[in-house]
């Protein structure tokens, strides 16, 4: 199964970030975790029409599917019809066929406002092959448009365009979309047992109001390989997908760059930017970049080695308290192992509610209180 990341700053309670248990709020994307739903899911169909969901669907007859902890046996999490896997945040995740050229799948979103024109952006989503795939491909990607898409083909979606022949005559012609998001082409998304995140950035040429996700191109041109598995249950790739995220850099504040006079040996720091679930060790997705510029300060700086101490209010008793604080402290320290940082480089340790900074008495004190920090051990 999938790791699950944990991080550096304690906010227990995310009230202005969740609008249900791991549910992460996200500037551009309504409902980006597949939380919130109408009615619990009920059959994998490939006829049927996913409409459980809160601001996404299908903009094809591809019958692309949602998983929950609620629904029935085929379509539960973490175990369904095809495969075993945990959601990336949250009991909730999406599922896409994306590999044959006569039948595919997409999901389709309204974003909370327009893109502007010349301005940065970073889209981003979470992936996982479902256990009974027989194929694996490479080429899932986020493409962003001025227009909802809406198409009846059970095929790959493509641009419908009108090119005026002369004055009389008018011909539809199919082009492929070029989506501004793709994870690379050499690289197959096999990975059954972790998710895997694709993510770029892209420059807005301006309305862009609707995000959809899927695979745009050919059959031949998505880097097909077998994974060795039968075709009993379906015949090609097919792909959970959860946690999406589209944030403008351009409003986002400078990013500090880790210089060799900061921090020292001996620094105490405690970092802003990571947030959890009420009383779990969940990192939340509005994380991951606060977890990225940890990383990269390691990286400059590759001698330095710290420990990362996890610390909580004093609501809770002291034995839950301790748990949730090494829980959060180590997976922490699992998210930057797994992204390329040498464990002999990180201790941690939780110190539950025994160490705060302020008084437990207000909400802002006990805000301060849930934290991460790390001290530099040797630089």
């Amino acid at each position: 199964m999938k790791k699950h990341w944990t991080s550096i700053v304690w906010l227990s309670l995310m009230l202005p970030f969740l609008s249900v248990k791991g549910q992460v709020s996200d500037s551009m994307i309504h409902n980006p975790s597949f939380e919130i739903h109408t009615y619990c899911p009920q059959k994998v169909d490939a006829l049927g029409v996913m409409n459980e969901v809160e601001g996404w669907w299908q903009p094809s007859r591809g019958s692309s599917d949602y998983f929950h902890a609620c629904g029935t046996r085929e379509c539960q999490t973490p175990r369904n019809k095809m495969g075993v896997q945990r959601a990336h945040s949250g009991e909730g995740y999406c599922g896409i066929y994306c590999s044959q050229e006569n039948y595919r799948e997409y999901l389709q979103t309204e974003l909370r406002e327009p893109l502007s024109a010349g301005k940065r952006y970073r889209v981003s989503f979470w992936t996982s092959l479902a256990d009974k795939s027989p194929h694996a491909i490479a080429t899932l990607s986020a493409l962003l448009t001025r227009e909802r898409i809406g198409d009846t083909t059970w095929e790959v979606l493509m641009q419908r365009e009108l090119l005026q022949r002369n004055t009389t005559i008018t011909e539809s012609v199919r082009t492929y979309y070029r989506p501004q998001v793709s994870n690379p082409a050499d690289k197959v998304l096999d990975n059954t047992t972790e998710w895997v995140e694709i993510s770029g950035e892209f420059t807005a040429e301006g309305g862009e109001k609707f995000l959809t996700i899927g695979n745009f191109n050919s059959f031949n041109r998505s880097n097909v390989v077998a994974t060795g598995k039968d075709y009993s249950v379906l015949p090609g790739a097919y792909y959970y997908i959860d946690d999406v995220s589209l944030i403008c850099l351009d409003s986002l504040p400078p990013k500090q760059q880790p210089t060799t006079e900061e921090p020292r040996e001996g620094d105490l720091v405690s970092i802003d930017g990571i947030y959890f679930a009420t009383g779990q060790s969940e990192l939340l997705q509005q994380s991951f970049r606060e977890l990225s510029r940890l990383k990269e300060l390691l990286e400059v700086h590759p001698n330095m080695r710290i420990e990362l101490r996890g610390h909580t209010d004093d609501r809770g008793t002291v034995d839950f308290n301790q748990r949730l604080s090494e829980a959060r402290a180590k997976a922490v320290a699992d998210y930057l192992v797994s992204h390329g940082i040498q464990a002999s480089r990180i201790e941690w340790n939780g110190y539950g509610k025994s160490q705060p900074v302020d008084s437990n008495d207000t909400e802002e004190g006990r805000q301060r209180n849930r934290r991460v920090e790390y001290r530099v051990l040797k630089k």
